[in-house]
């Protein structure tokens, strides 16, 4: 017996049951409700296993996105070299900008330094003198390449492909802070003497006695002498640190190759026995401030505190280790926000377009339970109870395979070097309760979605309901209607802000854009189905047959089923065209003016210290070399206002050598002379210069990496700035304001007329003594500047677009399989009055070509309106799609519409005997 026979019945006895109104209405209503979505879950088991799929797959996905989310909120650097320490003393690794926005309150944002912001020497006398302090020791880090008695690299640098770790040397004194031991041999007591950490020594092969190569970020290779090997406290002999290796100097020679006297990259304190942190801070922050106010570079003083050292305990002792941990930490963070709304907002979607569709089909069951005696408020506590019957289990799957997924998310991010060394993304164990609060959210969207779905019948009178359940309304809700008008014409503005903004502006702005599209079209289903129909039915009918002319007919009686089914492709191929083709845009623009750039013939890599400048100038002076320069990688900070409010953005950029362009980059200038490039002189980029108002002569202030504003006068603007970065400076002007002063590689151009391989020759033996391990390359690969979290943006995209994708994917294969099961009567009807199989597989697949072409052209003008404005502020260019990725996406469209509305069909085409009909 049919679902709409029997729970009626089943309803109106439980409507008359004895334990109802004395009991309450309330209660009533409860009982009855459960009563009815006990029987209605099973026998609705296909509509309801299709919900909770999507309800599963939400779970799956909050869970493990907010997971990500929160382990990057609460990550840290980890503690390695200061373990013993009870506080680190370091400078203010952050710049802050106020501004007073359009008639409102000041504003402040802060921003995070990626450059060594350094201590005056000064502060450790004040803190030694502290009452509990046992002592208080400088640091000053210096990173080197290690090369062992042949003259090979024996360790790789932090860019190697290898992931081996980077090495930096210390003074001796600096020993206590991890605390190291000595395991063999002694203490450096001369300037060419070195001591090892016990897994540094291993990987060189070096033994007491042995001699090995230090190069500096300054200067030529020295040998040293290995006077003794170390190792952290509790290691065995052959361990060192587990994310960098460590050589320690003695204390004068590292201040030398430091190369800052009177100033250190940080202080390590040690406290007396019984003296904890809690009591030992406000006294080491007294100290700070009760002495000589401690300046930035340009005499202004830090906005957050009385001086600008910070006093770093517990694992905040971490980011005077490694300072790219915090700025990846910011936004690794911001990324997986974003993801994790975007996420949230296509959950609702999928979800709410899943639950409406199964409560829809069976708008003739609720008419009966109207006509038998069911409230409104009966029907919605229904339907709600049935919905939480179902999300309750897939909440809690979905929750369990969050760990899992949230685990193998952040080995991605390691494996594919996203996350720097030194960044510790694990999480306390109370954050997992954030995967309990992720599967109440899905229990919330379904009881949501459920009771908007039935609505609209439950409000109805019994005979209007009857009405309805026959035939779908003459035209949808005016209520949604002008919803997705208003947010038809918020997604175009939006579209059109993001043409004339740029950088994070236009990038929320085109986002917001296609986000406001989608919804727009799920809310204008109907309206879109409507014209579609219009537009092509008189084609189809003309080309499809006896199938054209079904589908037609029932495209055009139910406008409301079709455009349900169409929601979620455009859904599908307008997320991920918009997550593929704004990265891909921009790649593929810089990619060209990358190669349009580059002029050398001739490229030096090396890891460890990366290539001094001393060694670029020899290089320079080689036989056929008719040009060299060093390429220096750092990043600045630019203050500015964007729609009134304050902004601090951060850019890489390069320090060049001005008189080797444009032998060896050429940045095609459009204004002024780079060969003026020099001290207190910077170039910029045409598109950031007319966003800024800058031309030749102008000045521009630019907070480097260790925060110093400084105001540089623009001698030059030029063309590529997406290869080259938004500001190009001379590497002396640039080298001031880095920890590390040294090339990541050189560029040379070779003299028109010289053998080319004599001229790689002559340079291979120049680098052989002057930078052992270096290589040289024929051919440079473009020189293409990205953001700092690019890396970690393409992977976090690249999984938020394969799990949503996937999701969604899933979806229309769900809300398609429902249509057409929803169907049944409709498919045996049409059986039983002479349609053939052939003619219903016909119509079925007339109607799939409908849904899937219409899906992917709205999608498409969906993801293509924002995506436009973006790439044109950007890029000034069209946007782009690699040809494989398109394919993908339309291949994956047409699979899955076909499967969703053939396959569910497939029993009622076999059917041949009248009876087997009838039962349907």
């Amino acid at each position: 017996m049919s679902a709409t026979r029997t729970v009626p019945r089943a309803a109106a006895r439980a409507l008359r049951s004895p334990y109802g109104p004395s009991r309450g209405e309330g209660q009533a209503t409860a009982r009855t409700a459960h009563f009815l979505a006990v029987r209605a879950v099973r026998m609705h088991l296909k509509a309801w296993s299709a919900v909770f799929a999507a309800l599963l797959l939400t779970s799956l996905l909050l869970g493990s996105f907010a997971l990500a989310t929160l382990s990057a909120f609460a990550g840290h650097a980890r503690v390695e070299r200061y373990a013993a320490t009870v506080a680190v003393v370091g400078g203010n690794q952050t710049t802050t900008y106020e501004a007073t926005p359009f008639a409102s309150k000041p504003k402040s944002v802060t921003a995070a330094l990626t450059e060594r912001v350094r201590v005056p020497e000064s502060a450790v006398a004040r803190l030694s003198a502290v009452p509990g302090v046992a002592a208080a020791i400088p640091d000053s880090v210096v990173p080197i390449t290690l090369t062992a008695a042949d003259g090979t690299t024996a360790v790789p640098g932090p860019d190697s492909e290898s992931g081996v770790s980077p090495v930096y040397a210390h003074g001796w004194a600096t020993a206590a802070l991890a605390p190291f031991t000595l395991r063999s041999g002694h203490q450096p007591n001369g300037p060419q003497e070195v001591v090892l950490d016990g897994a540094l020594a291993a990987r060189a092969g070096a033994k007491v006695g042995d001699e090995v190569g230090l190069q500096s970020p300054v200067g030529l290779p020295v040998r040293y002498r290995v006077a003794g090997i170390a190792a952290p406290q509790g290691g065995g002999d052959g361990t060192g640190l587990a994310h960098q290796g460590t050589v320690f100097l003695s204390d004068q020679k590292a201040r030398d190759l430091a190369g800052h006297p009177g100033q250190v990259d940080a202080i390590g304190v040690l406290a007396e026995d019984g003296t904890t942190v809690h009591t030992l801070y406000p006294a080491l922050r007294a100290a700070l401030d009760g002495g000589t106010a401690v300046r930035d570079a340009v005499g202004e003083r830090a906005p957050q505190d009385s001086s600008a050292l910070r006093v770093l305990t517990g694992n905040a002792r971490g980011n005077a280790e490694f300072l790219q941990a915090a700025p990846s930490r910011i936004g690794l963070l911001m990324l997986l926000a974003t993801v994790c709304v975007v996420v949230t907002m296509i959950a609702v979607l999928v979800v709410s377009s899943t639950v409406a569709q199964a409560v829809h089909q069976r708008a003739r069951e609720f008419a009966l339970l109207r006509a038998v005696g069911a409230t409104p408020r009966q029907l919605r506590v229904t339907v709600g109870h049935e919905a939480a019957m179902v999300a309750v289990t897939a909440a809690l799957l979905g929750a369990a395979g969050a760990v899992p997924v949230y685990l193998e998310l952040v080995a991605m991010l390691e494996r594919r070097g996203a996350i720097p060394v030194g960044l510790d993304l694990s999480i306390p164990p109370m954050m997992l309760a954030s995967v309990v609060l992720t599967g109440a959210l899905t229990l919330l969207v379904a009881r949501v979605a459920a009771a908007l779905a039935c609505g609209r019948t439950a409000k109805l009178k019994p005979a209007a309901a009857m009405g309805e359940a026959q035939t779908e309304p003459e035209q949808p809700g005016k209520g949604r209607t002008i919803t997705g008008v208003i947010l038809l014409f918020t997604g175009v503005s939006a579209a059109g802000t993001a043409s004339l903004q740029r950088g994070e502006t236009a990038a929320a702005a085109a986002s917001s854009a296609a986000m406001a599209l989608v919804i727009a079209c799920a809310l204008l289903g109907p309206w879109i189905a409507r014209l579609a129909i219009h537009l092509v039915g008189g084609t189809v009918r003309r080309l499809g047959g006896a199938g054209g002319y079904l589908a037609d007919a029932a495209t055009r009686a139910n406008s409301r089923r079709l455009g349900a089914a169409i929601t979620p492709i455009v859904l599908v191929v307008a997320f991920v065209g918009v997550q593929l083709s704004a990265g891909a845009t921009l790649d593929r623009e810089g990619g060209r003016q990358a190669g349009s750039a580059m002029r050398a013939d001739l490229s030096v890599t090396a890891g460890g210290a990366g290539i001094p400048e001393e060694v670029v100038q020899r290089l320079a002076r080689t036989n056929g070399v008719s040009a060299a320069t060093g390429v220096l990688y750092s990043t600045v900070v630019l203050a500015h206002r964007e729609v009134g409010d304050p902004k601090l953005d951060r850019f890489p950029v390069l320090g060049i050598t001005p008189q080797a362009l444009p032998a060896t980059l050429d940045p095609k200038v459009t204004a002024g002379d780079l060969g003026m490039l020099g001290r207190g002189t910077v170039a910029v980029g045409t598109e950031r210069a007319r966003d800024l108002s800058l031309s030749v002569g102008s000045t521009v202030t630019i907070r480097y990496g260790d925060g110093a504003a400084v105001p540089l006068r623009v001698v030059a603007l030029y063309e590529r700035q997406l290869a080259l970065g938004e500001f190009l400076f001379a590497h002396d002007e640039l080298a001031a304001h880095t920890a590390a002063p040294a090339n990541g590689r050189a560029l040379l151009a070779v003299a028109p007329g010289s053998d080319h391989r004599a001229v790689r020759a002559a340079v291979e033996r120049e680098l052989a003594g002057a930078a052992p391990g270096a290589t040289v390359t024929d051919q440079p690969s473009p020189e293409h500047l990205r953001e700092e979290d690019r890396g970690v943006g393409q992977v976090i995209t690249t999984v938020a677009v394969t799990a949503i994708g996937s999701f969604t994917v899933i979806a229309v294969l769900s809300t398609l399989t429902l249509i057409v099961t929803g169907r049944r009567p409709e498919l045996a009807l049409l059986r039983l009055v002479g349609a053939g199989r052939r003619q219903v597989r016909g119509m079925l697949q007339v109607e799939a070509l409908i849904v899937m072409t219409v899906g992917l052209v709205i999608g498409a003008l969906a993801a293509l309106i924002p995506l436009a404005a973006f790439s044109w502020s950007l890029a000034g260019s069209l946007p782009y799609l690699p040809g494989m990725q398109v394919l993908l996406i339309v291949s994956t469209v047409v699979v899955t519409t076909l499967a969703g509305y053939l396959l569910p069909g497939r029993s009622f085409r076999r059917r041949r005997h009248p009876a087997e009909l009838r039962r349907v």
